[in-house]
C-alpha cells in the first residue's frame, strides 16, 4: 500500500478525485490510533492526514474552536486548558485498547468514530458539540456545512450525519467544534458492595436527583482491582461511583446530598478532584480490558434497568467480564478469545430490550467473519447504501469498514 500525504485541503480533493477517477480504495488515516476499529478492508492506498494540522481559530469568549482533521487531540486540550475550558463530551481514547500509543489520535478521528466518555448523559454525543465541517466527498467535491455557532445551520446538517460515519463517507479536513468552561472541581461519591440491579438502581437514583450527576459507572469487583485509585483496587468490593462537578460549594454540597441520598444502598466513600479525574479517565479509556489483549472486547448500548440481565445470560454460556457507565446504559464487556467473538450470544442477549452492540477488540480474521456494527433492518440498510451512494458512488473512502460493500 502506497500513502498520499496531502499538505493542504486542495491537495486531498485532487487525491480523492485521482482516487474516484481510477476507482482506486483509499484507507482515510490520520494517526491510526483507531486503525483497529472497524472491519479490515483493503485498499489501495493510504491518504494520511496528519499534515492538515494545527488551529486555525480560537475565541474562548465565543466558546468555539477550528482546527485541522489531522491535529492532535492533545493539542487542542492543552490550549483548551489554558484558557479553563474542555471539550466537555469527553474524548474517548480507544488507542492503548486497539494496541496503539496512548494519547494518538486527532480531532478528526475523534469526530468521526462519535465516541463519547462518561460526561455524555449530561451533555450529549460527539456530534453534539460538532459545529461544522469542511470536507471532500467521494466524488472529489470539496464541501462545507455548519459554521461558528450552534444555530449557524441551513438546508442539511451534514456534521450530525459525518460524525459516525468512520471515513466512510467523507474526508473532513477542517473541524468546528463547540468549547465549554471546564469544571473547577470535581468529586465521586462511592457505594461498596452491590451487586448489578442494585447498583443500576442506586445510579438511576443519583440521575434523578437534582445533583446534576455527570458520571455514573458501576465496577464490579472482578474488575475493581484493575483500577489506578487505591480506594477502589482495594475495596475488596463492587464499586458504584457517581461523579458530581462544578465550583467547589456547589459540589460540596452536591456530593453530600448524594451520599445522604445512597446511604440506604451501602457503605458510602469519596473521591477529591485528583482520584476522581483519575477513575473516570480509567472508565472512558477502558483500562480495565487493555492489560488482557487475548480478550474480545464489546461496547454495549442498552436500556440501564435491562443492563444486569444483559450481562447475567451473555455469562451464562460465555466467559466474560463486564463493567457499566451511563447509569448503567453503557456496557463494556470483555469475552473470552473464540472464533467468532461470541457474537450470537451477545447480540442474542441485547436483542430484546432493543439494544445493540458493536465489536471494538478481536483480530482481523474475527472482524471480518463476524458483523462489528449493529446489524441493520433492510430498511435502514437500504438508508445506508442510499447515503453511501451519495456521498461515495465508487466506494473508495474506507470500503468497507463498517458494512460489506459499503
Amino acid at each position: 500500500m502506497s500513502t498520499l500525504r496531502p499538505e493542504n485541503p486542495d491537495q486531498v480533493r485532487d487525491a480523492v478525485a485521482w482516487a474516484a477517477a481510477e476507482e482506486a480504495p483509499l484507507e482515510i488515516v490520520g494517526l491510526g490510533s483507531k486503525r483497529g476499529l472497524g472491519r479490515p478492508f483493503q485498499a489501495s492506498h493510504s491518504l494520511d492526514l496528519s499534515a492538515l494540522a494545527g488551529i486555525s481559530l480560537y475565541e474562548p469568549e465565543e466558546l468555539v474552536m477550528t482546527a485541522g482533521a489531522g491535529t492532535r487531540l492533545a493539542e487542542v486540550e492543552a490550549r483548551l486548558a489554558d484558557q479553563g475550558q474542555e471539550l466537555a463530551f469527553e474524548p474517548v481514547d480507544l488507542g492503548p485498547l486497539l494496541g496503539a500509543p496512548d494519547g494518538a489520535q486527532t480531532v478528526g478521528g475523534v469526530i468521526a468514530c462519535n465516541l463519547a466518555g462518561p460526561r455524555r448523559i449530561k451533555v450529549g454525543a460527539a456530534r453534539d458539540h460538532f459545529l461544522g465541517v469542511k470536507a471532500v466527498s467521494g466524488r472529489g467535491e470539496a464541501f462545507k456545512s455548519g459554521g461558528r455557532v450552534v444555530k449557524n445551520v441551513t438546508g442539511y446538517d451534514l456534521c450530525k450525519l459525518l460524525a459516525g460515519s468512520h471515513g466512510t463517507l467523507a474526508v473532513m479536513t477542517e473541524i468546528t467544534v463547540k468549547v465549554l468552561p471546564a469544571p473547577e472541581t470535581s468529586s465521586t461519591v462511592l457505594v461498596f458492595g452491590l451487586d448489578d440491579p442494585t447498583a443500576v438502581q442506586a445510579l438511576t437514583q443519583a440521575l434523578q436527583s437534582p445533583s446534576e450527576v455527570s458520571g455514573a459507572a458501576h465496577l464490579p469487583a472482578a474488575l475493581a482491582t484493575a483500577f489506578a485509585v487505591a480506594r477502589v483496587a482495594g475495596a475488596g468490593a463492587s464499586v458504584t461511583a457517581v461523579r458530581v462537578e462544578g465550583v467547589a460549594p456547589s459540589v460540596a454540597y452536591r456530593a453530600g446530598a448524594l451520599k445522604d441520598r445512597l446511604g440506604a444502598f451501602g457503605e458510602i466513600g469519596e473521591l477529591d478532584d485528583g482520584d476522581s479525574a483519575t477513575l473516570w479517565r480509567e472508565i472512558r479509556d477502558v483500562r480495565p480490558f487493555v492489560e488482557d489483549r487475548d480478550r474480545q472486547v464489546w461496547r454495549l448500548s442498552v436500556p440501564p434497568a435491562a443492563g444486569p440481565g444483559v450481562v447475567e445470560e451473555i455469562g451464562q454460556t460465555v466467559d466474560a467480564l463486564a463493567y457499566y457507565d451511563w447509569g448503567g446504559g453503557l456496557i463494556w464487556l470483555a469475552v473470552a478469545p473464540g472464533p467468532d467473538a461470541a457474537h450470537e450470544a451477545v447480540r442474542g442477549a441485547v436483542k430484546p430490550s432493543g439494544g445493540h452492540a458493536t465489536l471494538i477488540r478481536a483480530s482481523d480474521d474475527v472482524r471480518t467473519r463476524v458483523p462489528v456494527f449493529p446489524v441493520q433492518s433492510d430498511a435502514l440498510a437500504e438508508l445506508t447504501r442510499r447515503v453511501k451512494d451519495s456521498f461515495d458512488p465508487r466506494r473508495i473512502l474506507n470500503p468497507g469498514r463498517m458494512y460489506a460493500g459499503m
